[in-house]
């Protein structure tokens, strides 16, 4: 079985996180949530989450993947943590997966592993990932790195990350069961 790491900072965008963490947990993906201080972590929205875990207090090296969400300034916590850079880049080193949406693709930047990947985020940040290749589209895969777009693209984010996992069926099957496909033909 996959494992995924989210990443959670003071101020992160709760759709953005949750809904990646529901998502592969319906598909039966081991998905824990880690905060870069305490365990307790409000959102920008001021929802406060329990984490399961903080940098910390686990090997956050046994993951597949590494998720980080956006909103601020949740984004910009991540971005200043060291921990945080080293994470990214050794999951990028290493050709686990690396998938940041909305403002967190600023984190990636910092880490350095952005120049000349296809890459997406939240419109205004765009200015912040130079020497990448920017598109504006959804959800955007270069390699092993996936970014999108923000709040609303976060259903499709949380699929392809399904999907590049090797959990194609579990994709599909919840694309159907919680209405996704319905959603697209109306």
């Amino acid at each position: 079985m996959k494992k995924v790491l989210v990443l959670l900072a003071e101020g992160f965008e709760e759709i953005e996180a949750l809904t990646v963490v529901d998502v592969l947990r319906r598909a039966n993906v081991e998905c824990q949530t880690c905060s870069i201080k305490d365990k307790e972590v409000s959102g920008s929205h001021d929802i406060l989450v329990l984490a399961d875990m903080t940098l910390e207090s686990e090997d956050l090296n046994s993951y597949d993947a590494i998720v980080l969400p956006g909103g601020m300034p949740g984004a910009s916590n991540l971005k200043e943590n060291i921990r945080v850079i080293e994470l990214v880049k050794d999951y990028y080193a290493s050709g686990k997966i690396v998938a940041a949406i909305c403002a967190a693709p600023i984190v990636l930047a910092k880490a350095g592993i952005i120049d000349g990947k296809l890459m997406t985020s939240y419109p205004s940040f765009d200015k912040q990932l130079e020497h990448c290749i920017y598109k504006d589209e959804l959800v955007v895969v270069d390699g092993n790195i996936i970014t999108s777009r923000g709040p609303a693209t976060t259903l499709p984010f949380a699929f392809k990350l399904l999907e590049k996992l090797g959990y194609e069926q579990e994709a599909n099957d919840l694309k159907e069961g919680m209405m996704y496909n319905f959603l697209l033909n109306q």
